[in-house]
């Protein structure tokens, strides 16, 4: 399997089985979600990247300058490179389903990979935050995407949330939306969805 400048997890599938990508949240690891994303869809290929951006000793995917704030070159850096290992490791699993599933920081580069390149022929965004306008993107459409937020998530605010569906229903997209009353933790509805999704790909 190839390097492409990440600490990873990886457990080689089935011929013929999903690739799942499983992205953690800020000072998460690729152990985060490695098991749960394994027992997810059992035969996938699972990869479990590590961010390589450190903020204060905590992993992340890409540099922000301040709470909800994005280095926005660092973004676009971190989504190029984030492609180039997708397409490589799909292309080494001989995948014909790339699905990924991503929590606060993993979700949004799993979300930014969406808008800039596609690439994802599914995605669970858990309590994505996307506080810019994301171009649009006509290769989108069709592709599944469920979004999971809290209506009082002091990190991902509702509005910014809904305006990111609002995004996604423009681009015609398999949408399908699972709120609960909380804030930023998961929930076992939360979960119940990411099975509901991911069981079309068993």
């Amino acid at each position: 399997m190839s390097d492409n400048g990440y600490i990873k997890l990886v457990r080689p599938g089935a011929p013929g089985k999903p690739i799942l990508f499983a992205f953690h949240g800020t000072g998460g690891d690729e152990n985060q979600f490695f098991d749960f994303a394994s027992k997810l869809l059992p035969e996938a290929t699972v990869v479990a990247p590590r961010g390589d951006v450190s903020e204060h000793g905590a992993a992340r995917y890409f540099r922000r300058t301040g709470e909800g704030v994005y280095d926005m070159a660092d973004l676009a850096r971190a989504t190029d490179k984030m492609a180039v290992f997708v397409r490589q490791m799909a292309e080494e699993a001989s995948a014909a389903t790339v699905i990924g599933f991503g929590y606060s920081n993993g979700a949004n580069i799993l979300a930014n990979v969406m808008f800039e390149h596609g690439l994802f022929d599914a995605a669970m965004l858990l309590h994505p935050l996307i506080p810019f306008e994301p171009r649009d993107n006509a290769d989108l459409a069709g592709r599944k995407v469920l979004i999971t937020a809290g209506e009082r998530d002091p990190i991902c605010p509702a509005p910014l949330t809904r305006r990111l569906e609002d995004y996604f229903i423009r681009q015609k997209v398999d949408l399908t939306m699972a709120w609960h009353p909380g804030g930023h933790e998961l929930r076992d509805t939360e979960v119940a969805a990411i099975r509901a999704m991911a069981g079309a790909y068993l």
